[in-house]
């Protein structure tokens, strides 16, 4: 991620509607199918800032690390001392078989290699363990936050189950998410293409009105229940819970 935006995001992560609407869609689909086993040993691969983190603990006893400094010393700020600061593409610092869920939320598209680096996780993971990875979805949404963000890629279901198999994982339970506000965001994003030149100096994130900030993060939470049900058929982001075939 483009290091001058790391600022805004620490602000935004605790109160942004995509990002108190994303945590709730994680958690709850954790506590309804993630491991049963408790208190659990958890990673949290890719922590960014730390806003994830006091809500993972609630699983268990919790692990943290990131590829940016940046990113490191915000978690400390937070209080979060347990994250540590891994460069990209290095070997994880955890023995074999250390954890019992793993977390990448809106990470792996980050990494060239992406299938390497889970069979990396995979190694720190032990039998039955679970990871959870979320992802941007679709290639025709591509714009100028995935410009600032540093993406290599965005998937679809299909691909993200591939890249785990072909990491040595069996992916469990597989579902779009941000669904609700798929048709406003890809006419914009399709429309931005069409229109005017690429902007990659200007963020998606603003937080706007705390009133509507407010209803579009109960809209967006709204879709937990599908997410960890049915799932849903598309949407701005993809997820997977896996274990280790």
């Amino acid at each position: 991620m483009r290091q001058d935006f790391y600022a805004t995001y620490f602000a935004l992560q605790s109160e942004h509607w995509w990002f108190t609407g994303r945590r709730k869609i994680f958690i709850d689909l954790l506590e309804a199918r993630g491991p049963e086993k408790r208190p659990l040993d958890l990673l949290d691969f890719g922590c960014g800032s730390g806003a994830m983190l006091e809500h993972l603990g609630r699983f268990g006893t919790l692990s943290a690390v990131d590829a940016e400094p940046q990113a490191v010393s915000f978690c400390h700020e937070r209080g979060r001392e347990e994250v540590r600061h891994v460069p990209a593409g290095t070997p994880l610092p955890f023995a074999d078989a250390s954890f019992d869920l793993v977390t990448a939320l809106d990470v792996i598209e980050h990494i060239g290699e992406d299938v390497a680096t889970l069979r990396e996780l995979r190694r720190t993971m032990r039998e039955g363990a679970s990871i959870l990875v979320a992802v941007p979805a679709y290639n025709f949404l591509w714009g100028d936050q995935d410009e600032i963000s540093h993406h290599h890629r965005r998937y679809t279901a299909g691909s993200l189950r591939g890249h785990l198999e072909a990491a040595g994982f069996r992916t469990e339970h597989l579902s779009y998410f941000n669904t609700f506000f798929f048709p406003p965001i890809a006419s914009v994003r399709i429309a931005r293409k069409l229109l005017r030149p690429p902007r990659p100096d200007r963020s998606d994130f603003g937080l706007g009105p705390k009133w509507s900030n407010r209803l579009l993060a109960r809209v967006f939470a709204a879709e937990s229940r599908l997410v960890k049900g049915p799932g849903l058929p598309f949407g701005v982001s993809v997820l997977a819970l896996a274990r280790p075939a």
